[in-house]
C-alpha cells in the first residue's frame, strides 16, 4: 500500500501545552514527576505525571481539555479542507482497562466535536486499544487515504492513568511504581494528535530552512500477536513483536538495516524493555554501532492512548530539526493483551521516498 504523510502533530503533556514544548522537553529528557493526591500502600504520595491545566477537571471534561488542544494545533494545518471532509480517529484506553471511565465509547466523541465546534466525516471512530490504539489508527488512515481518497485524516489520543481505581487495580498487580515497588511505570496522562495525509499534499508543517526533508512518511505497518502476555506466566520471547517488526518491514520493502534509531511505549516495567531487547535480537541481521531506542514515557509517564500520536509527533519533530540518530525509524507498541504493533518511517527525500 502507498505510504501517508505525517503532516502536523499536537501535545498536551505534563511537560508542555503543545507539541514544540513537549518535544523540546523530551529531547532534553526533562520530565515534570511530583506527588500526586494519590497514596500508595506504603502510605507515601503517589508520583506522577500531571497536565498544568487552568482548571481542575475531572473525568470526560479534562479529556477533551487535554485533546481539543492538540487536536487545533493539527487542523491548523488542515488548509481549505474542511472537518466534514476529514476523519477523526479517537484513541482511548482499552475496554479492560480497570477505573474506565464511562462515555469513552460515545460520549467523549461527541464532546470534542462540540468543544471544536465541527463535525467530522463520517467515516469516524472511537479506536478503544490503549497503547496500540494509535499504530491501529495508522493503519486505519492509510486505508481511508489510498483505498477512499480521503485528502486528510487526524489521529487523536488522550488518556489519564491519574485516576483512583486504576491506580489501586495497578498497584495491587505491582505494576505501579510506588514506594514498595520499583518495577512499575509512573502513571500520565496526555493528549496527542497527529495530521496524517497522502505525499505530496503540500500541507505539511515543515517549513523550517534548514531541514532538508520534504515529508515524513509512513512506509509500513505491521502486527503480531504474542502469548506470553506481561500478566501471562510462560517464558516470554517476543514472538510477537518479532512478527510485527517482519510484517512492518515486508510493508515498507526495507529491512531493519535501513532504520536508525526507535521509538517505542516502554513505560519503565521491565516486561516491556526485554521484549524490546529479545525483539532486536531475534531480528537483527547486520551489526550496528548504534541503536538508540527512545521512550518519551521517560518524560510523560504511562499515557496510555496518547502514546501512538505522541510517539508520531516525537518522530517529527526530530527529523524536522535534524535531531534523530538518522533518517529510519522504527516504532514499535504492546498492548496489555497480545496485539503488537510496528511501522516504519522514513522523510520522503530519503532512500528514494
Amino acid at each position: 500500500m502507498k505510504p501517508v504523510a505525517i503532516l502536523a502533530s499536537g501535545m498536551v503533556t505534563g511537560v508542555g501545552l503543545n507539541a514544540p514544548a513537549s518535544c523540546a522537553a523530551i529531547r532534553c529528557a526533562i520530565d515534570n514527576f511530583s506527588e500526586t493526591r494519590f497514596m500508595d500502600k506504603g502510605g507515601e504520595w503517589i508520583i506522577g505525571s500531571q497536565v498544568p491545566l487552568e482548571q481542575p477537571w475531572r473525568g470526560l471534561p479534562k479529556l477533551v481539555h487535554m485533546v481539543v488542544p492538540a487536536m487545533r494545533e493539527c487542523v491548523a494545518h488542515a488548509g481549505n479542507v474542511r472537518p466534514e471532509m476529514i476523519p477523526l480517529l479517537l484513541c482511548v484506553a482499552e475496554k479492560e482497562r480497570p477505573g474506565r471511565l464511562e462515555g469513552l465509547d460515545d460520549q467523549l466523541f461527541h464532546d470534542v466535536q462540540g468543544e471544536l465546534g465541527v463535525r467530522f466525516h463520517p467515516r469516524s471512530a472511537v479506536i478503544a486499544r490503549g497503547r496500540v490504539a494509535g499504530a491501529l489508527a495508522l493503519a486505519e488512515a492509510r486505508q481511508l487515504i489510498n483505498d477512499e481518497r480521503l485528502p486528510l485524516c487526524l489521529i487523536a489520543g488522550v488518556d489519564s492513568f491519574l485516576v483512583a481505581p486504576t491506580l489501586a487495580a495497578y498497584e495491587e498487580k505491582n505494576r505501579l511504581l510506588t514506594s514498595l515497588n520499583s518495577n512499575g511505570f509512573i502513571p500520565g496522562e496526555a493528549g496527542a494528535a497527529v495530521l496524517v495525509g497522502p505525499p505530496g499534499s503540500g500541507k505539511s508543517e515543515i517549513r523550517n530552512p534548514k531541514s532538508e526533508i520534504d515529508e515524513f512518511l509512513c512506509l509500513g505497518i505491521g502486527t503480531g500477536q504474542e502469548k506470553a502476555t506481561v500478566d501471562s506466566e510462560e517464558p516470554l520471547r517476543a514472538e510477537g513483536m518479532v512478527q510485527a517488526f517482519k510484517a512492518a518491514f515486508a510493508d515498507a520493502g526495507k529491512t531493519l538495516a535501513d532504520v536508525d534509531y526507535r521509538i517505542t511505549d516502554s513505560n519503565g516495567e521491565q516486561y516491556w524493555f526485554k521484549e524490546a531487547a529479545l525483539a532486536l535480537t531475534r531480528t537483527l541481521r547486520v551489526r550496528k554501532e548504534q541503536f538508540e531506542i527512545w521512550h518519551p514515557a521517560d518524560c510523560i509517564g504511562e499515557t496510555g492512548a496518547a502514546i501512538g500520536p505522541c510517539a508520531l509527533g516525537v518522530g517529527l519533530a526530530a527529523a524536522v530539526k535534524n535531531y534523530a540518530p538518522g533518517p529510519g525509524v522504527l516504532g514499535h507498541f504492546s498492548a496489555e493483551d497480545s496485539e503488537r504493533l510496528a511501522f516504519v518511517m522514513k522523510p520522503s527525500n530519503v532512500g528514494g521516498h
